[in-house]
């Protein structure tokens, strides 16, 4: 079974009529949400999904797969509550009790890990009953981002009339509803090329940050990296997002490459903004390979039906790297 220490996928993807993130409105007028990025030699203005949204989307699966592989989850992150476990410290006096009682942060969060799995993969920070203890993520996500000239965003004309004919203008009425002609809107549609990163630290999954110690054991651990590598997968298959009832993405193509390192080393990524960025990261794959034999491999994907296959491999046949202990003694806390 191959062992993960890090994961990193650098992708081009084709999407066509989506809406999935924008600035806000202004007016009757919807702004779809743009950034500038440096690309050949000069800045480029283009559309954009945030790296929050695909990392909300992604949480999203994390949580629906975390509850069906019956892993440990605090109340919060069971009602996908945004402040996972900071809701049981709020509300869960018997656990907030054995927060008091360990003392130390690193004890703190050894409790937190075992207690929930989406708070251990996901990230938080700890801000209950005056505490400050983060949790970074073991995913991130970078922006998605348009390809200079591959990208176009169009305004589109909207509507909604009354059931009836005539009826004079919009009103509200008692209750709040909007009835009466309903007033015209402009909403954003683009499609084209985009560039999307994203790094896995498998390594870090169940482990805690502050003792340099692994909370769960492997078997846990396991099960955690198996849901969070499904989760990533799933968002390439299902980004969700603004707008998805009447501007459900077209995904046309996805293309680039997965990076995996079985070895203390980053499994290295370029931003596909670059045009030749698949050749320069096996360039470095190399390199590393070269400092450590095979610690690098590379799996590039032409479509996304290459991509589920790479990554159901990768789900089915892979296991957590398991950072070495900074004592010599066991690495995994007593529960």
């Amino acid at each position: 079974m191959a062992k993960i220490y890090s994961l990193a996928i650098a992708a081009r993807a084709v999407l066509n009529l989506h809406s999935l993130n924008n600035e806000g409105g202004e007016g009757n007028q919807i702004q779809a949400r743009m950034v500038n990025v440096f690309a050949d030699g000069r800045l480029h203005n283009v559309n954009a999904i945030s790296g929050d949204m695909f990392k909300h989307i992604q949480s999203e699966h994390l949580h629906r797969l975390a509850l069906q592989a019956e892993l440990p989850l605090s109340t919060g992150a069971r009602l996908f509550n945004a402040n996972r476990i900071n809701y049981d410290v709020d509300t869960d006096t018997a656990f907030k009790a054995q927060l008091d009682a360990a003392k130390t942060n690193a004890g703190e969060l050894d409790l937190i890990l075992r207690r929930c799995a989406v708070t251990d993969m996901a990230g938080v920070l700890v801000t209950a009953d005056k505490r400050s203890l983060p949790r970074k993520s073991v995913v991130e996500f970078g922006w998605v981002v348009g390809i200079p000239g591959s990208i176009k965003t169009d305004s589109y004309f909207h509507i909604k009339f009354e059931s009836e004919r005539g009826g004079g203008s919009a009103r509200v009425n008692e209750s709040g509803s909007i009835s009466g002609k309903q007033t015209p809107f402009h909403r954003p549609a683009s499609s084209g090329e985009y560039a999307i990163v994203v790094q896995v630290e498998a390594a870090r999954v169940g482990f805690n940050d502050i003792a340099q110690r692994y909370a769960v054991d492997m078997a846990e651990r396991q099960k955690r990296l198996r849901v969070l590598l499904e989760s990533v997968l799933y968002t390439f298959v299902e980004p969700s997002g603004a707008m998805r009832t009447a501007q459900n993405p077209h995904i046309l193509d996805v293309s680039g490459v997965i990076t995996v390192s079985s070895h203390v080393i980053p499994a290295p990524c370029i931003s596909p903004l670059k045009a030749d960025f698949v050749s320069d990261i096996e360039r470095i794959a190399k390199s590393f390979n070269q400092l450590h034999a095979n610690a690098i491999t590379m799996l590039p994907f032409a479509s996304l039906g290459e991509f589920a296959e790479q990554m159901s491999v990768l789900i089915e046949k892979s296991e957590p790297f398991e950072l070495p202990s900074v004592n010599g003694a066991s690495n995994v806390a007593d529960s």
